[in-house]
C-alpha cells in the first residue's frame, strides 16, 4: 500500500450548495470547512467527499464524450421512485437514462450520479 484514501474532491462553483446536496443524499455530516473548500463524511477521521470552488466549471454533458463526466457516484437505494422524488426535491436533474435497476441524474453543479437499486 502506498497511501490511505483521504477524499474524493469534486470541483464546483458553490461548495456549500453541493455539500448540502450530498449531505442529504448520503446522510453525511460536514467535517471540514475552509474558504472555497468543504468536506463531508461519516466522521472527521474517515475518508470524505470534498467540494472545491472553481471560478468557471466546465460541466460534463452525459454521455457526450466531448464533455466527459470523468467520474460519477453510484448511490444504493431500496426504492428508485422514492429516491428519485427526494433527489429531485434536493435540486438534482433527471438525465432520462438508466434501466430498471438504475437511473442517472445530474447534481446541482451538473455532475452525473446514479441511483442504483439495492
Amino acid at each position: 500500500m502506498i497511501g490511505i484514501w483521504q477524499a474524493l474532491v469534486i470541483d464546483c462553483e458553490d461548495p456549500d450548495t453541493l455539500a448540502v446536496f450530498y449531505q442529504e443524499l448520503l446522510g453525511m455530516i460536514r467535517v471540514q470547512e475552509d474558504d472555497g473548500w468543504i468536506s463531508i463524511g461519516d466522521a472527521a477521521d474517515r475518508p470524505a467527499v470534498a467540494f472545491q470552488r472553481v471560478d468557471r466549471l466546465v460541466r460534463p454533458e452525459w454521455p457526450d464524450a466531448e464533455h466527459p463526466q470523468q467520474m460519477h457516484v453510484d448511490v444504493l437505494v431500496e426504492d428508485l421512485d422514492a429516491a428519485e422524488a427526494e433527489v429531485l426535491r434536493l435540486g438534482a436533474t433527471s438525465l432520462d437514462a438508466g434501466t430498471a435497476s438504475f437511473r442517472v441524474y445530474a447534481d446541482p453543479s451538473g455532475h452525473p450520479f446514479c441511483l442504483v437499486l439495492s
